[in-house]
């Protein structure tokens, strides 16, 4: 891991970008640690770390706020990173069924989200492996938010993962259901009742499927973007119960 900058936010927060072989990433540690702080890692959809870096900030500030160091990671594909012509040839594919009102099929799915798990989720736990290195950051470890496949799989296989916040808002191969059964950390399952893009039932399922014996799902009405404040406030709660 090579911190490239730094800086420090209005509210003490410090900001470091750092690079993780050709991988950008960002930690953002409170302005005060008083022991090594516990960590919980962003998850973002695959628009790039520039696009997403306003949601990203106020997240991590409002954990600074809660005590907790967060980080992210630039997703394969996305930003600056090289293109995955796979990956690009799905994304128009379901752009395509959507625009002609058409059902996404199984086939789409599994090849915009299958390859990306199996990338990203190794460059979590490199980055993880960075991360916990560092004199300033402890365990336990959080996952928050990003598509809801990586975080199921990296639930199961990345034994650091204490809980997990996650956001019922993306497709989800049906291969990744067998995956929840194997779930067991304990689980906040954010869910927008009118998500233009998501299959409610779908979303109904996969939490029914996870595996974990405390799972939690809040449900609030509203689109994609309408997520309302006190959730945010929820999820916090969640973390600090089991991550401190």
């Amino acid at each position: 891991m090579r911190f490239a900058s730094e800086q420090r936010l209005d509210d003490g927060v410090l900001e470091r970008r750092f690079t993780l072989g050709e991988i950008p990433g960002i930690l953002w540690t409170p302005a005060s640690i008083p022991a090594p702080a516990p960590l919980i890692l962003l998850g973002h959809p695959p628009l790039g770390l520039r696009a997403m870096y306003p949601r990203l900030v106020a997240r991590a500030r409002h954990s600074a706020a809660e005590g907790f160091a967060t980080a992210t990671i630039e997703l394969p594909g996305s930003g600056d990173r090289p293109r995955l012509p796979a990956a690009e040839q799905a994304r128009a594919d379901l752009r395509r069924a959507m625009e002609a009102g058409e059902p996404v099929s199984d086939d789409i799915i599994d090849a915009l989200i299958l390859p990306l798990v199996d990338m990203a989720v190794p460059e979590w736990q490199a980055a993880l492996d960075a991360l916990l290195s560092l004199p300033e950051i402890g365990g336990p470890v959080g996952y928050s938010g990003g598509v809801i496949s990586i975080g199921i799989r990296l639930a199961v296989v990345e034994p650091r993962i204490a809980a997990a916040g996650l956001f019922a808002g993306s497709f989800v191969p049906r291969a990744m259901f067998e995956e929840a059964r194997q779930v067991t950390v304990p689980l906040h399952v954010l869910l927008q009742w009118d998500d233009e893009g998501n299959d409610r039932q779908a979303a109904l399922d996969l939490f029914d499927a996870f595996g974990s014996k405390e799972k939690t799902l809040h449900a609030n009405m509203g689109g994609h973007t309408s997520v309302p404040q006190f959730a945010g406030d929820d999820a916090a709660r969640f973390f600090t119960r089991h991550l401190k």
